[in-house]
């Protein structure tokens, strides 16, 4: 199930049928990622806005330098496969009604904080999808999708940081995150897609690790 439940995954990331539209799942971690660093940094959170073309942003206010933002910033590439990694630990001990909930719980936290229509409309979908995999799905069926949301968190939060590299290659400058980290810390943009590159792959590799049984 857990072999069956990874091809998924990366059909779902490696094709490009596919990807636009499961992409708007990476978005939704992507942007939550910021919003939970900008509380915990002591800023004050204005919305997140979800866009069809699987773009998002996140707004906060607070002190335009400094660590706070600083952080805000980082958090969003890592979040999806960070994600993946707690969700992987929970699946490799059997705890994949825990983690339904704890999607929900996560979900509902971003439909709070949604300030536009396809945003809230793609928040909504996530929620009732999940929810009725917890409550009507056999038991199989429910640890089949909470693997294969698993494998997906850990492999698709690697393609937007090649997708990312690959504009940054096209054209120099601009408002991704790792331009944004570079106007504020002073570090190159690239340097900063190289961390989120060895973060993704790192977890991606510990999640394989736990859902393999090495760990």
């Amino acid at each position: 199930m857990l072999a069956a439940a990874g091809l998924l995954a990366l059909l779902a990331v490696a094709s490009n049928r596919s990807w636009p539209i499961a992409r708007h799942v990476i978005t939704i971690v992507h942007e939550a990622g910021h919003a939970i660093v900008a509380l915990c940094a002591g800023r004050r959170l204005a919305g997140i806005r979800l866009h069809s073309d699987t773009s998002g942003v996140t707004i906060s206010s607070g002190r335009p330098t400094g660590p706070g933002v600083i952080c805000t910033v980082v958090a969003g590439y890592p979040a999806p496969a960070l994600l993946g990694l707690g969700a992987a630990a929970l699946v490799s001990t059997g705890r994949t009604a825990l983690l339904l909930q704890l999607f929900v719980v996560l979900l509902v936290g971003v439909l709070v904080v949604i300030r536009n229509g396809f945003g809230l409309l793609s928040v909504v979908v996530s929620i009732l999808v999940v929810l009725a995999v917890s409550i009507v799905a056999p038991d199989a069926l429910r640890g089949g999708f909470a693997a294969c949301v698993t494998w997906f968190l850990l492999i698709g939060g690697v393609r937007p940081v090649y997708e990312v590299s690959r504009s940054r290659r096209r054209r120099h400058g601009g408002g991704s995150d790792p331009d944004q980290l570079a106007r504020l810390t002073g570090m190159p943009a690239g340097l900063w897609i190289a961390v989120f590159a060895v973060s993704s792959l790192a977890c991606l590799a510990g999640g394989t690790a736990l859902l393999a049984g090495v760990w």
